[in-house]
């Protein structure tokens, strides 16, 4: 093990870590918020919508991000569409993580019981107001523990980022494999930095879903 050339790739893996921790979070703030939106949308029934949401959802569970990737940043620009490799990693990373999220929330509505909604009707409260003071507020607490494993799955599945150019962690370790020929060193800060990123929000995710246990959600 060459502990010099670590030293001074360190600042290497630093820099490529910030990037994917940003298109990361941002990826999984906008896919939290299109996962929202479909399963709203599916819940209600909403006639022609919800089935424009289903046949979404089938596409993105069922091709990989890498596949997405290319698509949005080889084909779109034939059309007309080109986009920067940044804005193409988080638009392919909600793409992807909406799916996954709308799933999610879905259980979580159809776990809460009917009586609480026809309850909720019967003291006048509108169709909106059911949905985000006594349905939404339930199903994230329901569906925390899947929502915990998306984010940890967006979050891993951004080493695909390197096939669009972009200078993330598998970037930067597979460049400096090439161009330095120390593979041990270089997986092993990547496995490094990979652990750094994730290991937290494992821990900060279960801390939070036995909260919400303890709170009687989720149980």
């Amino acid at each position: 093990m060459d502990w010099d050339a670590i030293v001074r790739y360190i600042p290497l893996y630093k820099d490529a870590a910030v990037l994917t921790v940003k298109l990361g979070v941002l990826g999984i703030v906008f896919s939290v918020i299109v996962g929202l939106v479909c399963a709203v949308i599916q819940y209600q029934k909403i006639p022609v919508l919800s089935q424009i949401i289903s046949i979404y959802i089938e596409i993105s569970r069922n091709t990989p991000l890498l596949v997405q990737l290319f698509f949005f940043y080889y084909a779109l620009p034939k059309v007309g569409f080109k986009i920067d490799p940044q804005t193409c990693g988080v638009f392919g990373l909600t793409f992807l993580g909406g799916s996954y999220m709308s799933e999610s929330f879905r259980s979580g509505f159809e776990a809460i019981e009917k009586v609480q909604i026809e309850s909720s009707l019967s003291l006048g409260m509108k169709p909106l107001q059911i949905i985000r003071y006594i349905i939404v507020p339930q199903a994230v607490c329901i569906s925390f523990p899947s929502l915990l494993a998306n984010v940890i799955f967006l979050l891993k599945e951004t080493s695909v980022f390197s096939t669009v150019s972009l200078m993330d962690l598998m970037f930067t370790a597979k460049d400096l494999i090439g161009t330095e020929s120390k593979t041990i060193e270089c997986l092993s800060l990547l496995v490094v930095f990979y652990a750094l990123i994730l290991v937290p929000v494992c821990i900060l995710g279960s801390l939070l879903e036995r909260r919400l246990r303890r709170a009687g959600y989720g149980s």
